[in-house]
């Protein structure tokens, strides 16, 4: 059986490869299917879904929402959603505008520290991207402020650091709701990365099976063996999809590789056919 992956970044938010350059690379990794899920932007989907078209591979149309529920930060992945529709493409539209604001005034706190930054700057280094944490690390460490990327995020970018502002958010719930709404998948992306807990992860899946999540990623690039059972365990409880990633970045996560994560990680194909039977279904 052959490998695919569910969860898959490009450079039009935080990842390094473009769209086109996914597809080919999910060729060459002999996968038979990826989805982008970039974070809170859908901007790569009809380029990587057309160069896809006859090839043999399916690109599914997806996102990534961050989210924000009790001071965590919280990820839902939509798989298979009409990223078209114009109710949908609106509300991303404020999640970047509020992205805009928030990177104007971090971009201002940096000036302060007597870094030569813009947000008109980063944008003209990394253009027709989202512009995230990853991306001021690029450039500080590029430009010599800083050593490495690790450094950046100690010193500046770091969610305890002064320079640093928070974006405004999200709830998980909002998320899957808007997923729904654009006919997709809701997927809890990663659930052990929250260190919540068996008792309170299990109180936000059950909130948020209320709200329509459909599926949980019981696979996963950094999941141990008790991790995966755990998953599984929850997926069963509350009658959720299984599914699975690398959440590739390409050089922005070293070591990070498609469709095998760290080396150990495997999706296997069958994993996709009950997500797109349930996407279908919603959608017929």
């Amino acid at each position: 059986m052959k490998a695919i992956d569910l969860h898959v970044h490009s450079n039009k938010s935080d990842g390094s490869y473009s769209p086109i350059e996914l597809v080919d690379y999910a060729l060459q990794k002999g996968l038979t299917a990826f989805a982008l899920t970039d974070h809170d932007t859908t901007d790569g989907l009809a380029e990587a879904c057309a160069y896809a078209h006859d090839k043999p591979i399916e690109v599914i149309p997806g996102i990534e929402f961050s989210t924000k529920y009790e001071e965590r930060d919280i990820h839902v992945v939509g798989l298979y959603i009409r990223y078209d529709a114009p109710a949908f493409q609106e509300q991303l539209q404020a999640f970047v505008n509020s992205r805009i604001n928030r990177n104007i005034k971090m971009c201002a706190n940096l000036q302060g520290a007597g870094i030569d930054i813009s947000y008109e700057k980063l944008c003209a280094e990394n253009p027709d991207a989202v512009i995230t944490r990853a991306h001021y690390a690029s450039y500080l460490t590029q430009h010599g402020y800083v050593k490495s990327r690790a450094e950046a995020f100690e010193r500046y970018l770091g969610d305890h650091s002064k320079y640093f502002v928070p974006r405004e958010k999200v709830t998980p719930v909002q998320a899957v709701k808007l997923i729904l709404n654009a006919g997709g998948v809701p997927v809890l992306a990663h659930p052990p990365l929250y260190h919540m807990g068996h008792d309170h992860l299990d109180a936000l899946v059950s909130q948020l099976k209320q709200a329509g999540l459909m599926g949980i990623e019981t696979l996963y690039c950094t999941y141990t063996r008790q991790d995966e059972r755990d998953m599984f365990r929850l997926a069963d409880k509350y009658d959720l999809l299984p599914s699975g990633g690398s959440d590739f970045h390409g050089a922005n996560k070293p070591g990070l590789d498609l469709g095998c994560g760290y080396g150990k990680l495997f999706v296997p194909e069958d994993i996709l056919l009950p997500i797109k039977k349930a996407a279908g279904e919603r959608n017929a």
